[in-house]
């Protein structure tokens, strides 16, 4: 990982050598974006160009760099984290959504001088940003540069771009053939009026080919491209990632791979007569201006995003078994926590270790679906905390343990958080965790009208907690990919709607349902648990729709306090429970069911 894994004392000097090469360039600002060049959350250690240049190891946010400042944006997840990695360095921390905060654009606006130069990697920028910066440029009468790469000239030991071999996802994980879903997107393109589609999402073109890989952190993705065209399609990828055996199987389908690196060349050879479909919030900046002048585009959202998040019935009957599966590993660690902490030295770390050899442990898991979230007393506070060697704490018999962790299984993937009593509890924790678990279950039992988005459904996790006058800073759920990313676009709950509206929750789409709190420098409460969106009873007033609980882990009653349930939420938490009892029970040795009889008990 090269300096990656140093000491990140050295930031300053990296800035100072950013800045000589802005000034070879006569760029006023640069910008370096978390991003890869295919707009993915979690990224390989070759993308990290902002983490190397700032030292915030977070996975969201924005670096801009201009003659004499600093400026780090981060979402509230991160407010923490951030916080304490800048700290005593230049770089200024913007928290993102704060009253007083000025978005990025705005900075740009008020920095940018007549005439000045913005510049970036186009390849780590998309299309809506990169159209954004542009304008601002225009307004001071200046320019972008875009085919500029500033921090790969200074970071001289950058790591490799990966090389993992590539597998096929066999239909009977897949629920659907690769000729079947190119059918499919081709159909959206002519309604569309398009002869190329322009790929560059991993997800998308990993869920089109049914490939996987391991090119990309928690995500079993492949570094590539696609470019479908109504006959024909390319793939732009490392060769030598691909058995014969798929490179056949490609062919069949119509398929040709082509070196990664060919596809700014290809992108300039489209026939003045062409229409390209391509999403504009997931295709780079410099494919979209290497574009010819006299190529039409039209500029719509990718026909896979809604695709692959409506899952089909083998996908459905696959990740079931994989929450059975993840079920049995949460609940075993569970078991094992409860009888050693105290008796045996476990620490944030090691208890992530044995609950990831748990999972290791069922038929077909392949490995974590995101960096693990293991986090004891105020850790837990910290939304994203990720333990080091530093910060390990050793977990003791009392308080609070956090852990929000997933697993990619050949069935599909999981993304679960447990809080769990240690010991002693003080009067505030159980009432924060009482809190987040109402809140979790209300939403997981909501009823509502198809139609109804993850906005509209936000309050009925949200209420109990705005009735005590507090919130959480994050989304309340969001999508989950099979076996791509655990995170997945269109649907989530959200109060807020930051993009374009989210989609209407349809008929076997999977969301997390996860509530918290986090009280800064004493404790941090989330429950999380996986739903499948399912059909309810359709009457006169149209179809109603259900959430169904894909996750069967307990809720830990040593930190519950009953009497602050209604009794319809009693019974919610009691009818899940009898379900997690009857689904991993089967799977437990006797001391394991008789805990978890206990731990499942009415409330």
């Amino acid at each position: 990982m090269g300096n990656l894994q140093k000491d990140l004392s050295d930031v300053p000097g990296r800035i100072s050598a950013l800045r000589r090469e802005m000034e070879k360039e006569n760029i006023d600002i640069y910008i370096v974006p978390s991003t890869d060049y295919h707009h993915s959350e979690y990224v390989g250690e070759y993308f990290k160009a902002r983490q190397y240049m700032t030292g915030f190891t977070g996975s969201a946010g924005t670096a801009v760099f201009t003659k004499d400042k600093v400026c780090l944006w981060t979402d509230g997840r991160y407010f923490v984290q951030a916080e304490s990695e800048l700290q005593g360095s230049c770089v200024i921390l913007c928290r993102m959504g704060e009253p007083d905060c000025d978005t990025v654009e705005e900075f740009l606006e008020k920095e940018l001088p007549l005439q000045g130069v913005i510049g970036f990697d186009g390849r780590t920028v998309g299309v809506k940003e990169g159209r954004i910066y542009e304008k601002i440029a225009e307004r001071k009468q200046g320019a972008v540069k875009y085919q500029c790469d500033l921090v790969g000239k200074i970071w001289t030991d950058r790591p490799q771009l990966p090389s993992e071999k590539v597998f096929l996802l066999e239909d009977r994980y897949a629920g659907e053939s690769t000729a079947s879903k190119i059918s499919r997107v081709r159909e959206s393109m002519k309604k569309k009026g398009a002869d190329i589609h322009l790929l560059s999402s991993l997800d998308d073109i990993a869920w089109l080919l049914n490939i996987r890989g391991n090119d990309v952190a928690y995500c079993p993705l492949v570094l590539s491209y696609l470019i479908l065209y109504m006959d024909r399609a390319e793939l732009f990828a490392d060769r030598a990632k691909f058995s014969s055996d798929i490179c056949g199987v490609l062919t069949e389908n119509g398929v040709v791979i082509r070196p990664y690196n060919e596809i700014e060349a290809a992108v300039k050879f489209f026939p003045d007569s062409a229409c390209v479909l391509l999403d504009t919030g997931r295709v780079n900046y410099t494919l979209y201006q290497s574009l010819p002048g006299g190529v039409r585009t039209e500029e719509a959202e990718n026909p896979e995003i809604l695709m692959k998040c409506i899952k089909n019935d083998i996908e459905i009957e696959n990740i079931k078994k994989a929450h059975i599966k993840d079920g049995v590993a949460h609940t075993k660690f569970l078991y094992w926590l409860k009888q050693n902490v105290g008796l045996l030295e476990i620490t944030e770390i090691s208890a992530s270790e044995k609950l990831e050899k748990f999972r290791s442990e069922q038929e077909g898991y392949l490995g974590a679906s995101f960096a693990p979230i293991s986090a004891y007393g105020d850790h837990g506070a910290v939304v994203h905390y990720s333990a080091t060697k530093e910060s390990n704490s050793v977990l003791e018999k009392r308080g609070l343990l956090l852990m929000d962790t997933g697993g990619h299984y050949l069935e599909g993937s999981t993304d679960i958080t447990r809080t769990v009593a240690l010991g002693e509890l003080s009067m505030r924790e159980k009432e924060d965790f009482t809190l987040a678990a109402r809140a979790m279950l209300r939403l997981m039992n909501s009823v509502f009208l198809h139609g109804c988005s993850g906005a509209n459904l936000d309050y009925a996790a949200r209420e109990v907690c705005w009735k005590e006058r507090v919130n959480f800073n994050h989304g309340t759920g969001h999508g989950v990919g099979y076996l791509l990313s655990v995170h997945e676009a269109p649907i989530n709950f959200r109060w807020k709607e930051w993009d374009a509206p989210a989609p209407a929750l349809e008929k076997n789409m999977v969301i997390t349902d996860e509530p918290g709190l986090y009280i800064e420098g004493s404790h941090g409460i989330r429950l999380e648990n996986e739903l499948l969106v399912c059909e309810d009873e359709k009457n006169e007033y149209g179809q109603f729709m259900k959430f169904e609980p894909l996750t069967f882990v307990p809720i830990d009653l040593d930190a519950l306090l009953p009497e602050k349930m209604s009794e319809e939420e009693q019974e919610m938490l009691n009818a899940y429970h009898r379900r997690v009892f009857q689904t991993v029970a089967p799977y437990m040795d006797e001391k394991e069911k008789e805990w978890l009889m206990h731990a499942t008990r009415p409330v």
